[in-house]
Order: C-alpha cells, then sequence, then structure tokens
C-alpha cells in the first residue's frame, strides 16, 4: 500500500503526534459479559431496560405528537463510522495498534462510546457502579496489550465524591488505567419534586463540582493529584437548555461539548479549584478552545468590574443625589421635570410605592459577601492568567479553524497562549476517514495560520505536559517515551 497522507506529514515531523480523544466502539455482547460477570445475569437485564427507557431512545417509537408532548428531544442517529475498516479498528486495539503508523499517530488516549451516556449517570446506584466497573475492567483487559501506543479512560462515576474516590482507585490502583473521565450530574430540585410524578424529572439542575454543589468535591481532586490520575470532562448538554430539538439532531449537536464543558470549567475556577490544588490538570474533551478563549477574557473582563475592588465603583452610595436631581432639573424634558418630586423620593428612598420597591429591589440589595471571587483569592488580574491558563487543556478536533485563537498571544489577555490539544474522535461520525485526521490538522500550518512551533505544541507538547504534569511516569514504557523525556523534539524540516 502506498504510504497515506498522514503518514508523509508524520515523516516529516520531529516529534510525535498524541491523540488525546480518540473513541472506541465497544463490541456490546462483550462489554455484557463483563458486565454479568460483575453483577450477575439480572445487572444486564436492568442495564438493557435502563438504557433502552432513556428518553432518547425512545424517539423512533413515538409520533410526532407524542414526541411534541413530551418533548423528547432527537437523538444521535447514523453516528458510527461505515467505513468497514474504520469500524473494525474502532472496536479491536490489535487493528488500531497495527494501523497507527498509517493514521500517523505515535499515541492515542482513547474514550468509551458505550460508557458517554447511562453507566456514569443511571439514577439506580448498584446499576450505576456495576456498570463503570465492568466498562472499566473491559477496557482494561482489551488494550493492555497495545499500552505502548494507546491507554483507555476510566469512566468514573461522580454522583458523590465517595463513589468517585473507590471507582477511581480501583481503575488506577487494580487496573492500572491512567486517564480518569467525569460528566456533570442531575440533582432533583426538591420543591419540583412536590409536584407530578410525571413533570418531577424536568425538575432538576446541573451539579459542576465546583460552585454551588451538594457536596465537596476537593478529596476526588485531591485523590487525583495522589493517584497520579489525569482528570478529563467529556460533558455534554444535548437535552439540555436550547438544544432541545424534537426533529433536528444537528442543531442539538452543535455546540453542546463546547456549552458543557464551560459551565463545568468556569465552576471549578471559580469554586478555587486550581488555587486550592496547584498541581491538578484539567482537560475538557471534543470541545474545542474557541469558548475556553472567551470564558479566559471573560473572567479578566468580570473580575476588573466585579472583582473585591472593582464592584465597589458600584455601590449605590457612591451616587451623589443631590447632583443627578440637578442634572435632571437641568436636562430633563419637560415630561421629567414635572415628575421632579416623584424622581427625588424614588433616590431618597422615600417613596413607598412599588416604584420606590422596584429601585430597592433592582439598585440596593445585595448578598452579604460581595466578592464572587472569594473562593479563588485573587488579588490582582493577572492571578487569573496563573490560575487557569496553566491547569486547563482543550481537546479541539483536526477540522477545527478556532485552534488558532488558543496560540494567538496578542488577543488573549496578559499574552496567553491556551493548552489546545489535537483530539482526533476517531470512531465518530465526524471521522469520514481516519487517515485524514492529521492532514485535516496539519492544514493549519500549511494555510500559514499556525507557525511550526505551534503545530508541535498542538500535536505534541500541550498534551505531553498534560498527562506527565499529572503523572511524571504517564509514557513510560510507550513509543513516546524518550521524546516527551526529552521536553521538545528538533524543529521538522519541512
Amino acid at each position: 500500500m502506498p504510504a497515506s497522507r498522514s503518514e508523509k506529514i508524520r515523516a516529516r515531523l520531529g516529534h510525535p503526534i498524541i491523540d488525546s480523544d480518540g473513541h472506541t466502539v465497544e463490541l456490546t455482547p462483550v462489554y455484557l459479559d463483563y458486565l454479568k460477570q460483575a453483577g450477575g445475569p439480572d445487572i444486564v437485564d436492568r442495564y438493557v431496560k435502563a438504557t433502552a427507557a432513556r428518553g432518547t431512545n425512545r424517539w423512533h417509537d413515538m409520533t410526532e405528537d407524542e414526541r411534541r408532548r413530551d418533548w423528547t428531544r432527537c437523538p444521535p442517529w447514523w453516528a458510527r463510522p461505515t467505513r468497514t475498516l474504520d469500524r473494525a479498528t474502532a472496536s479491536l486495539p490489535r487493528l488500531l495498534h497495527e494501523r497507527m503508523g498509517e493514521l500517523g499517530l505515535d499515541y492515542a488516549v482513547l474514550y468509551p462510546t458505550e460508557g458517554m451516556g447511562g453507566p456514569p449517570v443511571f439514577r439506580d446506584e448498584e446499576l450505576r457502579r456495576v456498570s463503570c466497573r465492568a466498562l472499566n475492567t473491559f477496557h482494561a483487559d482489551i488494550y493492555r496489550d497495545c499500552a505502548d501506543r494507546m491507554t483507555p479512560a476510566a469512566v468514573i462515576p461522580f454522583e458523590n465524591p465517595q463513589e468517585a474516590v473507590e471507582e477511581m482507585e480501583h481503575a488506577i490502583s487494580v487496573l492500572g488505567l491512567k486517564v480518569i473521565v467525569f460528566t456533570h450530574q442531575r440533582r432533583p430540585i426538591p420543591k419540583g419534586q412536590g409536584g407530578a410524578p410525571e413533570a418531577a424529572q424536568y425538575a432538576y439542575r446541573l451539579d459542576t463540582f465546583g460552585i454551588d454543589s451538594e457536596h465537596d468535591y476537593d478529596p476526588v481532586w485531591a485523590k487525583c493529584v495522589e493517584l497520579k490520575a489525569v482528570p478529563t470532562s467529556h460533558a455534554g448538554s444535548q437535552g439540555i437548555g436550547t438544544r432541545q430539538s424534537i426533529s433536528n439532531y444537528a442543531y442539538n449537536h452543535i455546540g453542546h461539548f463546547a456549552a458543557a464543558n464551560e459551565a463545568i470549567c468556569k465552576s471549578l475556577f471559580m469554586g478555587g479549584v486550581t488555587r486550592r490544588f496547584p498541581g491538578i490538570r484539567l482537560g475538557f474533551l471534543e470541545c474545542g478552545v474557541a469558548w475556553a478563549c472567551v470564558l479566559y477574557a471573560d473572567l479578566v473582563g468580570h473580575w476588573e468590574k466585579r472583582g473585591p475592588k472593582g464592584i465597589h465603583n458600584l455601590d449605590p452610595a457612591n451616587l451623589d443625589q443631590e447632583e443627578l436631581l440637578r442634572l435632571v432639573g437641568e436636562y430633563g424634558s419637560d415630561r421629567v421635570k414635572q415628575r421632579l418630586d416623584d424622581i427625588r423620593r424614588f433616590f431618597e428612598g422615600t417613596d413607598a410605592s412599588a416604584i420606590g420597591n422596584y429601585r430597592k429591589a433592582h439598585e440596593l440589595r445585595h448578598p452579604d459577601n460581595l466578592d464572587d471571587w472569594a473562593r479563588c483569592g485573587i488579588a490582582e488580574a493577572e492571578e487569573i492568567r496563573d490560575l487557569f491558563v496553566p491547569h486547563f487543556f482543550f481537546g479541539c478536533e483536526a477540522d477545527d479553524p478556532t485552534v488558532v485563537w488558543a496560540f494567538n498571544a496578542r488577543v488573549n489577555p496578559f499574552g496567553a497562549r491556551l493548552n489546545a490539544m489535537m483530539s482526533s474522535d476517531l470512531g465518530h461520525w465526524d471521522v469520514a476517514d481516519m487517515r485524514e485526521v492529521v492532514p485535516e490538522s496539519y492544514e493549519l500550518l500549511e494555510r500559514g495560520l499556525l507557525t511550526e512551533d505551534d503545530f508541535r505544541d498542538f500535536a505534541f507538547t500541550n498534551a505531553a505536559r498534560f498527562y506527565t504534569e499529572m503523572n511524571p511516569d504517564f509514557f513510560a514504557g510507550t513509543v513516546c517515551e524518550d521524546a516527551v523525556a526529552k521536553g521538545l523534539s528538533p524543529k521538522p524540516d519541512i
């Protein structure tokens, strides 16, 4: 076979290419064998029923009126590769291992398909814990012989810190896995649970583990540091908020990973996780990096305007009411001047009418703690860069042109370069041909949008830093071990 474009590109580079987010498409009958072994025949039946009962799977059997009545969002359909060799590659570790050179990849971190939905978020505790345990054991077993080129991520239930810690200890210490993946959790809103039972399922909020959580997740982050487990979020938001179309899957899919990961990243940052755990590194996958550039800039802008210093510029006590009323009297229209006495009472707070109460509600009331950033302990705006940039890494699919933004230090506040990582998403519908992932990424360099140094960071260095800063031995025994140990390989000769 002639060399693929990916092989040719890789041959010109002086550094490895690390895929931070490939996907395995599980052979379900084999996984169910592991599930049966872990929990018995009954657990398999419960798993199949629970999966089938999820609203997205019921959609196909519903009429249009039923979909509209329940507002059941259109689920993914035709979401697996149909190029036969690629479909087999996503399911067979030995085949993927054999094809890595053809694909232009040196190493890959692989995420489940079966485990991205039900197992970590099933409401049935036994089913949730057993299915995660079985899935992690299944993946550890089938990928063990290919560890020099790939590693599967362990699915961790984040229902509560105890569950998360226990499964993490088993996955890392017993199974030998190195990466964990989690998603947000739906929590019932107590007030909503008192209504009609069929409506209670809609009364929920999302727990993002930083601010407003009913649990303290610090033991989880501490356990990640202790076990050298690399934490990653592969959260999605289809069926949440504005992504609830009952007729259009593409509408629901566009932007949903970015929205979910933005919520978790913002929550962890404002919850002070990176302040309390300076060694923590967190990855956000299949979401691009443009949202992170916006979030980073917004954090800086909001802190400057509403941080512990800037917030006092908005204190209503600063308002010179007499000067304000003088200006109203001088520049107001005749109609405004006719209400000058009422306006005076409005600002003096002596108007007891609904209008007066309106001002009290909208201008004067405030929480006891004026500092929304207290958990971060930020004293200067530059600290946002130091608490954000080194700690967060972002998986970007090969055809994502907004990667360029991450490396644009002229635009990002304080000259920051965000940690974008090449992430193929191989095994899913958006990779029509696994051999074209590397060329799609490389086009950013060919078009002059990334420099050679930028591309090296995107395809290799950022990922190498992400994994080794949590676990210095992450690449021990892999084909990337020497290159990672050297830090930076020679620049490509193109």
